[in-house]
């Protein structure tokens, strides 16, 4: 067996049930999923320079290279409408391709921006997490933190100054952000 193959049972056994997971519910069908994660694996055959561990977790080229997947997949069935109606004009299903467009592209970038938030907060130790998850993610004060969390104002307040400075670390390891 070529290590070209080892490289996608790896991936695939690794972040296969996170791609079907995304790809399915960005295009709610099982089919357009699971060849949305093939060419996504392909992809990945292709490059696999991308997976040097040098270069951190691959999870972002991942869910990035899905992004662009799903979108070339929905631009390739935008040209070509699977189903026209006589009483719908040009204009009104150009409209309704853009909207969809935007809507389609705005949810796979949340999606992956979540996933990478994610898998970058899970470096972080415990109890960065926890002061980041109160005050950023749950929206509570210094005060509010400090009391959910039973420790003092000011241990919150320099947790979350190490937790961010911390994460911008990570993701610039996983490469995202500037």
């Amino acid at each position: 067996m070529s290590s070209e193959a080892d490289l996608i049972r790896l991936l695939h056994d690794r972040h296969g049930a996170l791609l079907w997971s995304v790809a399915l519910q960005r295009t709610a069908d099982p089919g357009r999923a699971q060849d949305a994660v093939q060419e996504t694996l392909l992809r990945a055959w292709r490059h696999p320079d991308a997976f040097e561990e040098a270069r951190g977790d691959p999870r972002p080229w991942l869910l990035r290279t899905l992004r662009n997947v799903l979108i070339d997949e929905w631009r390739a069935r935008a040209v070509r409408p699977e189903v026209l109606y006589d009483d719908v004009t040009e204009a009104e299903v150009q409209a309704d391709l853009a909207g969809v467009g935007r809507s389609v592209a705005d949810h796979a970038d949340a999606a992956a921006q979540a996933w990478v938030v994610g898998a970058a907060l899970a470096r972080l130790s415990p109890e960065h997490r926890a002061v980041l998850g109160e005050c950023y993610f749950r929206g509570r004060t210094v005060a509010e933190a400090a009391g959910v969390l039973g420790i003092p104002p000011g241990t919150v307040k320099s947790r979350a100054h190490y937790a961010l400075r911390a994460l911008r670390l990570v993701l610039e390891e996983m490469g995202v952000g500037s």
